[in-house]
């Protein structure tokens, strides 16, 4: 078994801090293993975005352990964790917190400070778009700024700080779609789909006994920033910058598209780039590469570009998505 000793390596010395990584990742995916049976894709998803520091929107329908992989990140990756159920009544002051006023023994006024369950390392938000346009606006700012405003004053977030949201894509009744700047903000869309047979039977034979496995910790909050500030010192190359370029400026509404690109109706930004830039650099890294190859651009091109773009009404007319967009946006770089 993989050592549980702090990562550490010679200031400068990248190579050995890649390997020191590499060894402490393979013991995370194991004790992931452990817990959470298939979705390998899933898992790998969700670790990439950690480790780039950024936010993850989990679509599924119910029952796929959705709630249950982030638990077991929160476990094993040393954070924070909560969880908020979002449903239609939840108000901003619920997430974030509120000020009370106080009387001192003296008969002194005040107000003190109650944080909300946004004031962790990793906040699990189930069924995110039940929540109010005001509640997700304010969760907005916490993920883009990583503080929130009460009352005029801000209050700074934990550090390192992550949200994993849920959305269920049966159920559209009582629900309010997240804004095009709200979905930006997620590094990565990881859709999760039904187990495989083998996986399902290990879950069935797992989670009905007597005995069931807990999540043991395999890292600390500051060595998986240490690992996030790692991940921007990880070389790239042209040809994935080049990469990584072309296919998200492919992404956007330009006269004269063909094929399927022509129904784009908007299209990534250049936070998409960003995203794309880390979460290849992350994944060479979970692979144990000492740097992203067009094959990470490939791989991550879906998650990242999914929901940073919208096909026009003619084109779902004629049954074109999204994901046969971006199909025909990889096809050159293949």
């Amino acid at each position: 078994m993989a050592s549980t000793s702090p990562i550490n390596a010679p200031p400068g010395d990248l190579v050995a801090e890649v390997e020191a990584l590499g060894e402490r990742l393979r013991l995370v995916r194991e004790r992931i293993g452990d817990v959470i049976f298939g979705q390998r894709e899933v898992i790998e998803q969700a670790l990439i975005t950690l480790l780039s520091g950024g936010h993850a929107l989990l679509i599924g329908v119910p029952g796929l352990a959705k709630t249950r992989l982030v638990e077991t990140l929160g476990i094993i990756l040393g954070l924070d964790d909560k969880r908020i159920q979002c449903t239609p009544d939840l108000m901003p002051a619920d997430i974030l917190g509120s000020e009370v006023l106080e009387e001192s023994e003296t008969g002194r006024r005040s107000f003190r400070f109650i944080p909300g369950p946004v004031f962790c390392q990793l906040l699990m938000a189930d069924e995110i778009n039940r929540a109010s346009p005001r509640t997700q606006s304010a969760l907005l700012q916490a993920m883009q700024e990583g503080r929130v405003s009460i009352a005029g004053q801000y209050h700074p977030l934990p550090r390192p700080f992550h949200v994993l949201a849920t959305q269920n894509p049966l159920e559209q009744e009582g629900t309010y779609p997240l804004p095009e700047a709200q979905l930006d903000r997620f590094l990565l869309q990881i859709d999760v789909d039904y187990p495989d047979i083998d996986s399902e039977r290990r879950v069935l034979i797992a989670t009905t006994g007597a005995d069931e496995v807990a999540p043991r910790p395999a890292m600390t909050a500051d060595e998986l920033m240490a690992a996030q500030r790692l991940v921007r010192r990880v070389p790239v190359g042209d040809s994935v910058v080049d990469a990584i370029l072309k296919l998200v400026r492919a992404g956007r509404p330009a006269d004269g598209a063909e094929g399927s690109r022509r129904f784009v109706a908007w299209g990534p930004g250049p936070r998409a780039s960003q995203a794309l830039m880390l979460a290849c650099r992350a994944r060479a890294l979970i692979d144990g590469r000492y740097a992203p190859s067009v094959d990470d651009v490939l791989a991550l091109a879906p998650p990242v570009l999914r929901h940073r773009m919208a096909v026009s009404f003619a084109g779902r007319a004629e049954g074109i998505g999204v994901l046969q967009v971006i199909e025909q946006m990889m096809a050159p770089l293949r």
